[in-house]
């Protein structure tokens, strides 16, 4: 039988991963293209924690933090597989327009995570996935982690600041 290498099992999980963390893709198709959500309705992406609710600027956001290693365990995922996972994080950062409620359009953005250890990231993308951006995040130890975001579309910018207690 042959090993399967280091970098394609990685792959796997992760494919394995997004396919959990984005909600029903065909319902998705079935619901016009927002799985059934209403407009500045995030109930179809309820996933992980809930670390942020505000304005970014002119936007209103929520921030949500996925444990990956617990999410793989949760879809049955091997104990040892999601071990890999441990530290890493999924931030989620959901934008809309206050006015009409709908989802923020072409906007994108960066955050810097300062830990509790006062190291900053570089600057993480926020990348646009299925109705929010967001990035894999790394929260390596217990404490209180600081996220700075700032987004931008072609005519709007907006940043927020929030934090995040690691257990």
């Amino acid at each position: 039988m042959r090993m399967i290498s280091g970098a394609v099992r990685t792959a796997v999980c992760g494919t394995a991963l997004m396919l959990v963390a984005l909600p029903g893709i065909s319902a998705a198709a079935e619901h016009g293209g927002m799985g059934g959500m209403q407009q500045g309705d995030h109930a179809g992406m309820k996933m992980g924690e809930k670390i942020f609710s505000g304005m970014v600027g002119p936007w209103t956001g929520e921030a949500r933090l996925i444990d990956r290693k617990a999410q793989l365990l949760q879809s049955g995922v091997s104990a040892r597989a999601a071990a890999k996972f441990t530290g890493r994080r999924h931030l989620m950062l959901f934008l809309t327009d206050p006015a009409t409620g709908k989802p923020a359009a072409g906007v994108a953005g960066k955050v810097v995570i300062t830990g509790p250890d006062k190291f900053s990231s570089s600057n993480v993308p926020l990348v646009v996935m299925g109705g929010h951006i967001g990035a894999d995040v790394g929260l390596p130890m217990p404490g209180k982690y600081t996220f700075k975001a700032e987004i931008e579309s072609a005519d709007r910018k907006g940043s927020a600041t929030f934090s995040f207690t690691l257990k």
